[in-house]
């Protein structure tokens, strides 16, 4: 019996009912060739998007989507994008659905990163491949008509928690400067749902993304690391020890959503830290609620997001 079900808004029912993806058990190969995640089944871009690829010491050069819609600027604010999926889902292409009309809205150029999913690669290959494309995106930044000391770290759940290790470790590497960070609903801590797990509310996980998914996609990233060295917050954010020195955040999430209790946590901790922190818990959201078309929420939650990474660059809201 659902506990939790009389909370979620009205108008996201229906995400409720769609089926279920249950990643756990361990058929991935069916789940990722789901033919409602391919290129052909999604509407055209409103302009023609390229491909890069980024040099990835010790592995596979990471393929880029680039969204660069057409501007007669030359110094624009670049976004990295990061998509979601658990940790072992997903690719650069989901990035085709919204993110074209948000780089056309923002005037904005997007790069989405294609990096390579556990269990085929665990930590550390998809943060490196991620922090590949970030000395990518600075290098190449003026070619795009960006400025590369503009460039804000984004994703949205797995991706969110990926953005939050990326902007870690461009802090601790001294790499490419971060002009900000959005994190969607973000995937910062391993031990949620576990029997490590910090967090116990009774009202958070039960649709979309529940515990059993959930540490299955952190076992999948882990493999045989032990998250005790230095590079712990790289892998798991939640673990970093100081999170002083990180760019200023917009971070979003749902009251309902699994990950609800890790995000305020993390949102509190970066604003002890001194960090620029703009925090958002939408009421009866469940993870993902924004994916949701024409709803009160959704209009809501990208308003909101609008005007907080116009804010991030320094823009009037």
């Amino acid at each position: 019996m659902s506990i939790s079900r009389h909370l979620v808004d009205p108008e996201i029912i229906p995400l409720l009912e769609l089926p279920d993806m249950d990643i756990a058990s361990g058929k991935l190969d069916e789940i990722r060739n789901d033919p409602r995640f391919a290129i052909e089944n999604m509407p055209p871009p409103p302009f023609e998007l390229s491909e890069a690829y980024a040099p990835v010491p010790g592995g596979p050069d990471v393929k880029l989507l680039i969204i660069n819609p057409p501007s007669e600027r030359t110094d624009r604010p670049a976004i990295l994008h990061f998509h979601g999926g658990g940790m072992v889902l997903g690719t650069a292409d989901m990035a085709r659905m919204s993110k074209p009309q948000q780089a056309q809205e923002l005037d904005v150029v997007i790069v989405s990163v294609d990096y390579r999913l556990a269990p085929e690669t665990p930590f550390p290959g998809p943060q490196e491949d991620n922090y590949a494309a970030l000395q990518w995106l600075a290098a190449n930044a003026a070619s795009l008509g960006a400025d590369p000391s503009r460039i804000l770290l984004m994703g949205e759940s797995a991706g969110g928690g990926l953005a939050a290790a990326l902007a870690l470790m461009a802090r601790d590497r001294g790499g490419p400067k971060v002009a900000g960070q959005v994190l969607m609903y973000p995937m910062l801590d391993h031990r949620t749902g576990g029997e490590n797990s910090v967090w116990d509310n009774a009202h958070t996980g039960e649709f979309i993304w529940n515990r059993k998914k959930n540490q299955f996609g952190w076992e999948c990233l882990r493999g045989d690391y032990q998250p005790t060295d230095e590079r712990k917050g790289w892998f798991s954010p939640s673990l970093a020890e100081n999170l002083a020195g990180l760019p200023p955040t917009y971070m979003a999430t749902g009251a309902l959503d699994l990950f609800l209790d890790e995000d305020l946590d993390y949102a509190r901790r970066l604003i002890d830290a001194g960090v620029p922190t703009e925090l958002h818990a939408y009421p009866g959201a469940v993870h993902a609620f924004d994916m949701v078309p024409d709803t009160a929420l959704q209009a809501q939650a990208q308003a909101d997001l609008k005007r907080g990474i116009r804010r991030l660059l320094g823009q009037v809201a």
